[in-house]
């Protein structure tokens, strides 16, 4: 009975060969304590270099691959049946010691410590007909010394070099079983000895990749790094036995804990002589900040929203993307063109909330007015890189929802697939941001001829009709405090800025990259009226540095006196064009300029995306605000009024003053236009 009971507790060892043993989990604690690092106290008021030594600890798990065979396990024991490959986990941790320049792509890594190459051999029969298993316990001290690469001087870094292993455990367990054949037989023991013929030390290498994680703020003294990393070490070197075919290939997975620590930068100073230092050359950086004086009125603005005839469709997929809003048929009926800001896309974000969930309506408003007007047709013709088959699809998935939730006959739409738009944006040899102009051409145009779906007059077959949105109060830029750091974009990989009352309250906002951004005063004041504040500028330069910067400024909260009334519209423009199309110039004519009241101020402001350099950018919006413009100035010039006074400007690509973000095609899309505000007299 009591053989029994030992022969099921060895059966289930073999069952779960990868279990580490007590010698294993104890060496790892030896080497995990013997790792310690002081932690050490900054003063905010010094600046730092970035660390170029780290120390630390590694440790992962083992994905060992047997290949091969063995059959000889000792000088004593030769098994009667040849065991060939298996798999299995084995524990890795090991100290580490990391030197990389703060400035380099280059560096060197060193660790040393225990390497497990547990395993099991698949199963074979014996020629008694009878299972048996044999398991391995080998495990190693490993010296692994690696060159390490940054290719991005980012925290993506690949590392290769050779692995020195010097073996510490050579034990194996054979397990011969019963043949099930043969009833009453007694268990055999298991065979617990270590392998003969076991090379003392190898000779391989790996390679491997990781990527650093900052665990504290960059300009700390001390600077903790959390490194996942994954390596390979392939059978070369990697055989065991100076006898036989077996050998190891090994996929290790882990994590890096890693410190290191700066050093302060101080400026040398002699009280008695006046020795010349060599300055540090930093980067010009001019920081201000505005707070402009408060505006004593706020605006009620009434929107004509140009409703765009595109549905841009995610690159290598015709399915409509989620940020479009799909109701279902129950919804349908509820549905009210005016009222498409309570209905919200998923996963929507934005600078203008209410006017791109307009358009992310624009299947919806389109079914909604094909509906109310049961004569109307509309033609979708789709785009795609991939080739006219797939823009079809794209426009026949267009045509199912509209067709399947509106309920629309489907005589009533046609549909075309085309390699590219009719004014495409990718342009022949183009390398210039390709995927965004690739992702502006995947799109499917809806087109009509129908009166009922087009502008009160129409021109050609894209002229939808517009939406109208009363947005209520519209704080003007006179809201926001502006912080300035130009020539920031090129000096820092970031920047932050924190304010800090006359009680020493601070309030931080950030990181930033681009020069110039803006910040509500509400979010700096809260509930005060006005106060004084220092404002630090903190920049992060790419050589590693922190740099600050100071200056005062007088805040006071924004509340508006006065309500006066605006009216909005807004003309689009093609990709890369500063001279609006001919339908918009129309509009601007017959629609626009007949709703300027007598000496009334229209507000033109030009825009571009992101496409392109920000100098091209600047002249292009200024360009597109100054046709619009012309044309409105030679419409009242044929009306003989000279009462209009203007206000033309020009924004670029300016994140803070864009009318909406960058990310999607639409949002891009939406970007290249002209903004006109008109404000009757005050």
């Amino acid at each position: 009975m009591k053989t029994n009971n030992m022969y099921k507790k060895e059966s289930r060892f073999a069952r779960f060969p990868y279990a580490l043993s007590i010698k294993d989990i104890f060496l790892a604690a030896v080497i995990l304590v013997g790792v310690q690092s002081p932690m050490q106290a900054q003063n905010e008021a010094v600046q730092y270099t970035q660390p170029s030594w780290y120390f630390g600890v590694a440790a992962g798990g083992n994905i060992n691959f047997y290949r091969g065979s063995t059959q000889q396990l000792n000088a004593e024991l030769t098994v009667p049946t040849t065991f060939h490959d298996g798999t299995g986990f084995g524990l890795f941790v090991a100290p580490l010691i990391e030197y990389r320049p703060a400035n380099s792509r280059w560096g060197i890594m060193f660790e040393g410590g225990y390497d497990s190459r547990k395993g099991a051999f698949n199963s074979v029969t014996t020629p008694c007909n009878c299972p048996a298993d044999l398991i391995t316990d080998l495990s190693y001290l490993t010296i692994e010394p690696s060159l390490r690469f940054a290719p991005f001087k980012s925290d993506l870094y690949l590392y290769a070099g050779p692995r020195l292993a010097f073996n510490l455990n050579k034990a194996f367990t054979y397990q011969l079983g019963l043949n099930p054949d043969i009833p009453g037989q007694l268990p055999t023991d298991p065979v617990n000895e270590d392998f003969s013929s076991i090379r003392p030390n190898m000779l391989s290498m790996q390679i491997g990749a990781g990527y650093d994680i900052h665990l504290t703020s960059v300009d700390k003294k001390t600077q903790f790094i959390l490194s996942p990393f994954v390596s390979f070490q392939p059978y070369f070197g990697q055989d065991p036995r100076t006898i036989e075919t077996w050998n190891v290939t090994t996929l290790r997975v882990g994590a890096a804990l890693k410190l290191g620590s700066g050093h302060a930068i101080k400026k040398a100073i002699n009280k008695d002589v006046l020795v010349p230092i060599a300055a540090i050359v930093e980067p010009e950086v001019k920081f201000y900040v505005d707070a402009p004086k408060n505006s004593p009125s706020v605006t009620n603005v009434r929107e004509i929203f140009p409703l765009g005839n595109y549905v841009y469709f995610d690159l290598g997929s015709t399915k409509i993307p989620s940020r479009y809003v799909q109701l279902n048929k129950n919804q349908v009926k509820d549905f009210r063109q005016d009222q498409v800001e309570l209905t919200t896309p998923e996963n929507f974000s934005g600078r203008s909330n209410r006017q791109m969930i307009v358009y992310y309506n624009i299947l919806n408003i389109i079914g909604d007015r094909m509906v109310k007007s049961p004569k109307s047709s509309i033609t979708l013709i789709g785009s795609s890189e991939q080739g006219p088959e797939d823009a079809r699809l794209m426009a026949e998935s267009t045509k199912d929802y509209l067709v399947n939730i509106w309920g629309i006959n489907p005589s009533r739409i046609s549909v075309e697939g085309r390699s590219k738009p009719l004014i495409a944006s990718v342009k022949k040899g183009g390398t210039v941001d390709l995927v965004l102009l690739q992702e502006g051409d995947r799109k499917v145009s809806i087109e009509s001829s129908s009166p009922e779906l087009l502008m009160e007059f129409y021109s050609g077959t894209n002229a939808m009709r517009p939406i109208e949105i009363v947005s209520g109060q519209i704080a003007p830029p006179d809201s926001y405090v502006f912080v300035n750091a130009e020539g920031g974009i090129n000096a820092y990989t970031s920047w932050s800025v924190e304010f800090k009352d006359e009680k020493g309250a601070v309030q931080n906002f950030g990181p930033y990259t681009q020069d110039k951004i803006s910040i509500p005063r509400n979010k700096v004041l809260g509930t005060r009226p006005e106060g004084d504040y220092k404002v630090t500028l903190v920049g992060q330069t790419k050589t590693g540095k922190v740099l600050r910067k100071e200056t005062l400024v007088h805040i006071v909260n924004w509340s508006p006196a006065t309500t006066q009334e605006a009216t909005r519209f807004s003309v689009m423009y093609e990709f890369n064009s500063a001279k609006t199309i001919e339908m918009y110039e129309k509009y601007i004519n017959e629609v626009v300029v007949p709703k300027i009241p007598k000496n009334g101020t229209v507000i033109i402001r030009g825009h571009a995306d992101i496409t392109g350099s920000e100098t091209y950018n600047m002249n292009l919006s200024l360009a597109r605000a100054n046709d619009v413009q012309s044309i409105m100035q030679n419409s009242l010039k044929k009306a003989g009024r000279t009462d209009v006074t203007f206000e033309v400007d020009g924004y670029g690509e300016d994140i803070s003053k864009s009318p909406f973000e960058n990310k999607f095609p639409e949002q891009r899309y939406y970007n290249r236009t002209v903004i006109i505000d008109i404000v009757p007299q005050k």
